[in-house]
């Protein structure tokens, strides 16, 4: 009998990584390689306090200024499982790998990945410190709307610092066709885990196209079927942040492979996969995150 514990290693560590790479959010984890996890839904995220610059006396040389870095204790609050079935007639032990590997890995890219993108996008959204509602994207006026944002966004982090636009694929491809376009838009590479993505920068700033359906103000995360759009919901048309104010995490947490010999409910293979992701913006990056949506607010 094939060893299920290290099927359930080698799936967690693929699962997490397909996430990073997969996701149009992956970019956000790169932030989290600070941050502890020891199993489970918390997290210990560092903290530095720091007090500013003070007088130097001649007699008394330099005042003296503590440095407190101590970590705070976080609960993911995305709790999400799914428990898979895989009848023994249909596999045996040697193709079970493979087949368990592909169901893990199409459910993920088909299901989880876009719930874990709109869940961030969401909550990014509501984060920001900058915002310009009710506006509705037109060829003329979006490149001028985004360099407005961006301008807005740089003036509050002093121009340090790399920023990534999350734009709705909608209001992307308009950009694209956009007359104003002709000479701001460049080509660039964007790097999100392992890779090095082929993107446009305007400005010097990454633009990330998000499938619209991703980027709304709201979502139902059901208890038992998935996500959907939440009545009501808004459109974001993008967001615009440093590449450092998001802090994401997403765990594949503990997955358990019960053999067809141990399973005493069915004769088959069964896959309990168990997912742990939040995203966390720090209170001082907020005001540089800036938000342009369609509708008149986010509620």
């Amino acid at each position: 009998m094939a060893n299920t514990m290290e099927y359930a290693k080698v799936f967690q560590s693929e699962l997490d990584r397909q996430i990073v790479e997969g996701s149009t959010s992956g970019w956000m984890e790169e932030n989290a390689s600070q941050v502890i996890y020891n199993g489970g839904n918390e997290i210990k995220i560092p903290k530095v306090s720091l007090k500013g610059l003070a007088d130097y006396d001649r007699d008394d040389g330099y005042t003296g200024g503590a440095v407190t870095y101590s970590y705070e204790t976080m609960t993911m609050s995305m709790d999400r499982g799914r428990r898979f079935r895989i009848d023994a007639l249909d596999v045996d032990e040697t193709s079970f790998a493979l087949a368990a590997a592909n169901v893990a890995s199409e459910f993920q890219r088909t299901q989880v990945i876009p719930e874990i993108d709109s869940y961030r996008y969401s909550k990014l959204a509501r984060a920001a410190g900058i915002t310009k509602f009710s506006y509705a994207p037109a060829k003329a006026t979006v490149l001028s709307t985004l360099i407005e944002q961006i301008t807005a966004v740089r003036e509050v982090i002093g121009g340090e610092g790399e920023l990534v636009v999350c734009m709705a694929r909608s209001v992307y491809d308009m950009l694209m066709l956009s007359s104003e376009v002709t000479h701001s838009i460049d080509n660039g590479t964007f790097s999100q885990g392992s890779l090095d993505l082929n993107i446009k920068t305007i400005c010097g700033v990454a633009i990330i196209p998000v499938p619209s359906a991703r980027m709304k103000s709201k979502y139902v995360f059901d208890s038992t079927n998935g996500y959907s759009i939440a009545n009501g919901a808004t459109q974001i048309n993008w967001i615009i942040c440093p590449k450092d104010a998001p802090i994401a995490i997403s765990k594949t947490d503990n997955v358990k492979i019960i053999t067809p010999e141990q399973n005493q409910f069915a004769d088959a293979w069964d896959i309990d996969y168990r997912k742990y992701h939040d995203m966390f913006i720090p209170d001082n990056k907020k005001v540089a995150i800036a938000l342009c949506s369609a509708g008149a607010s986010l509620d």
